[in-house]
């Protein structure tokens, strides 16, 4: 490791790591997202697909981390800190005393993940952090290959959306750009049927269905749900469940239809 002591708030080598909540707001980071804590950084150490540019950690958390720090390349730079520095620096409390960044490196295409894929997870609009930090793990718990998220979904590198994926966000292979229908015309032209995730009355119940060899299952946002257009270019599929509930939480929803192909597929 190339462990630097660093005792200055101005330190020119920690500027990713200042503000974090505002550049968080603002998706300043320019090409770099920040993990916080050691499930995350285990993750993006042992089995992320992207590049580390640096940790920051508080002095304390050397010792306990050591073991996993031995997996570190050498030419990647450990910063460490007293915890009231790096809290100065990051600009709120960092409990955990463990913060890296890396990058996110070139958008991956389409059709290039499709071309392998058998099961993939399709995100439409999901804006809030935790749903789709959520829908990242079920995938990965469940054996989904790919998750497609069109472009009014937030980032999944968003570093509360990395947290609640326990860090999947970082190995699940991902695509993040386009439109709910751009996304369903690649779908199509890649041979996979589409199942469309609703609530509606007339929508097939999902545990009557066989899966089929290749897969789309598309979850909307939560309220809303997905536009009748984009629904009318798959299948409508629903959960049963007792009569006066009409819709869980969307990333309930993505658990449950992942478990049950994936239970099917056994």
């Amino acid at each position: 490791m190339t462990i630097i002591h660093v005792t200055d708030i101005e330190d020119p080598r920690l500027a990713p790591f200042t503000s974090i909540r505002e550049k968080d707001l603002t998706n300043a980071h320019g090409g770099r997202f920040i993990v916080e804590g050691k499930v995350t950084l285990d993750a993006l150490i042992r089995k992320s697909r992207f590049e580390i540019e640096s940790l920051f950690l508080t002095q304390s958390r050397l010792e306990p981390l050591s073991e996993l720090l031995r997996d570190v390349d050498d030419r990647t730079p450990v910063y460490v800190a007293e915890q009231s520095l790096m809290d100065q620096i990051a600009g709120f409390p960092v409990h955990r005393g463990v913060l890296a960044c890396g990058y996110k490196g070139e958008p991956v295409d389409r059709r290039d993940l499709l071309a392998s894929a058998r099961t993939v997870l399709v995100l439409i609009g999901l804006s809030n952090h935790d749903n789709v930090g959520g829908c990242f793990r079920n995938a990965s718990a469940f054996g989904a290959d790919v998750i497609l998220l069109d472009a009014g979904s937030c980032d999944p590198l968003y570093r509360k959306s990395i947290r609640v994926s326990a860090g999947t966000a970082l190995s699940v292979p991902f695509v993040h750009s386009g439109s709910g229908e751009e996304i369903f015309q690649s779908l199509t032209d890649e041979g996979f049927d589409i199942w469309c995730l609703t609530p509606r009355a007339d929508a097939e119940a999902i545990d009557q269905l066989k899966p089929p060899d290749k897969l789309a299952l598309v979850l909307g946002a939560e309220g809303p749900g997905l536009p009748d257009q984009l629904i009318s270019r798959g299948k409508p599929v629903r959960i049963p469940m007792v009569s006066g509930v009409d819709s869980i939480n969307v990333a309930t929803a993505g658990a449950i239809a992942l478990s049950r192909m994936f239970s099917s597929n056994q």
